[in-house]
């Protein structure tokens, strides 16, 4: 198995690690743990993906599980966030309803021997919302270690943050499924 695979199985490994630890309130400084695992799954994520086109070594495994792997650590992150009540209940629906209609063109033009490529808006909804997401989880590891003031408007600029995420995810599935539209032979058997 090469680098870019086993950093895509790493990420994998590490969503769960971070759902736990991020909940576990037992856990002193829980938030700030939990921010750490979920940066290091974002970094393999940067990771795989350019060391495999760098070095050639682009596999189907890579292919099909990398894209998996985003969702399953982005989603997790999410979810913390919805249950903290810092992410609209309406953004988790739109990211992951794009994401499952992405997957299903992105399933059908594969089994077509058609690679419908990432558009520019994609990459900037994952960036965006893994960027974002580092930075509500270090703002909210920071407000339970008592060094932001109460006051601070941290649900207001989650939301906020949260919902450009969700408009990226609607333009970036919106232009890949018209682009599959244009590729797909839907009469195929």
């Amino acid at each position: 198995m090469n680098l870019p695979n086993k950093l895509t199985l790493i990420r994998m490994i590490l969503t769960p690690i971070f759902l736990v630890v991020f909940l576990a309130e037992f856990i002193p400084y829980h938030y700030f743990l939990g921010l750490a695992i979920y940066s290091i799954g974002c970094i393999t994520d940067f990771l795989d993906g350019k060391i495999a086109r760098k070095k050639n070594i682009v596999t189907v495994f890579g292919q099909l599980a990398d894209p998996v792997a985003d969702k399953m650590l982005t989603t997790a992150a999410l979810l913390v966030l919805m249950d903290a009540g810092l992410c609209s209940l309406y953004v988790v629906f739109i990211v992951l309803t794009r994401e499952f209609a992405v997957s299903s063109f992105r399933l059908v033009a594969g089994a077509q021997g058609v690679v419908i490529p990432a558009n520019i808006w994609g990459k900037l909804k994952t960036i965006s919302q893994m960027v974002f997401t580092i930075l509500i989880m270090l703002l909210m590891s920071l407000a339970s270690a008592g060094i932001l003031p109460d006051t601070f408007p941290l649900v207001t600029l989650s939301n906020a943050l949260l919902w450009i995420t969700a408009v990226l995810a609607v333009i970036s599935g919106v232009i890949y499924i018209v682009d599959a539209v244009k590729t797909i032979d839907f009469n195929k058997n």
